[in-house]
């Protein structure tokens, strides 16, 4: 660590340091509530405001682990093995095992919310009698999944800040405002099936990217934020507009239902 804690709380560099590298990890966790959104889904209704605030805190948990790590997570990036003249190091196999997994639960999901959306709530009060092996499962997902999130996080992290502790306190900072949000962000998602959709497109381009940064191809995240954040604001703008429509169309419904019990009198 530079410098004692002392040195760091009354210096205008540190706390800018922290707040950056706050809103980045936050930013950078949008993925992350989105996914553990997505997997308790299938939990009974009371069950998923815990699953989300343990997935959650399982996320920190990992990133601290990555971060402490450091010497660890330096060694995955040395070459195991080439494939096509393309060298293939522990950190890319992670990637590219992560971006398979989201790639294929992303797309299953979406079939399931497409084609099948009564099965899948009868799937889901049927298995509330397992839902300790359900629970479990959906943990060990998640558990794989933010460690597989934590790499980008702690990476950067270390890239903006030189001081253990600017980073941690960064970590634990977005994480606590990840848990507030959680439960809105999730219950919005939920109830509204088109940005569903739109959350398991938005997983799919994540896996796209992990594929590509584990092949060696590195796209930034940005190009997909905005333009899942322009995607979200045409869903809001048409989210608005039906519900319009059917306010609209109550009220016709009612004017001539009043109309016609006068005409009837």
């Amino acid at each position: 660590m530079d410098g004692n804690i002392l040195d760091l709380l009354v210096s205008p560099e540190a706390w800018v340091a922290l707040v950056t590298l706050a809103v980045m990890e936050i930013v950078l966790g949008i993925d992350n509530i989105v996914f553990i959104t997505i997997l308790t889904s299938r939990l009974p209704v009371e069950r998923q405001p815990g699953a989300r605030r343990l997935g959650i805190g399982l996320a920190l948990i990992s990133r601290l682990g990555l971060l402490f790590g450091l010497s660890w997570i330096m060694g995955l990036t040395a070459p195991l093995f080439e494939v096509l003249g393309q060298e293939i190091s522990g950190r890319d196999l992670i990637l590219l095992g992560g971006g398979l997994f989201l790639i294929g639960k992303a797309t299953h999901e979406i079939y399931e919310n497409i084609e099948h959306p009564r099965e899948e709530e009868q799937e889901t009060k049927a298995d509330a009698k397992r839902v300790g092996n359900q629970f479990a499962l959906i943990m060990v997902q998640i558990i794989f999944l933010d460690v597989v999130f934590s790499l980008d996080s702690v990476i950067t992290a270390v890239g903006m800040a030189q001081s253990l502790a600017i980073m941690v306190a960064a970590m634990v900072l977005a994480v606590g405002v990840m848990m507030a949000f959680a439960g809105p962000v999730g219950d919005f998602v939920q109830e509204n099936n088109s940005v569903k959709v739109l959350a398991l497109s938005f997983l799919v381009l994540i896996g796209v990217l992990l594929l590509a940064d584990g092949l060696g191809q590195h796209v930034s995240k940005g190009y997909v934020y905005f333009a899942m954040g322009f995607a979200m604001m045409v869903e809001l703008v048409n989210m608005r507009r039906r519900r319009k429509a059917l306010k609209a169309r109550a009220l016709a419904a009612a004017s001539s239902a009043g109309g016609a019990d006068d005409g009837g009198t």
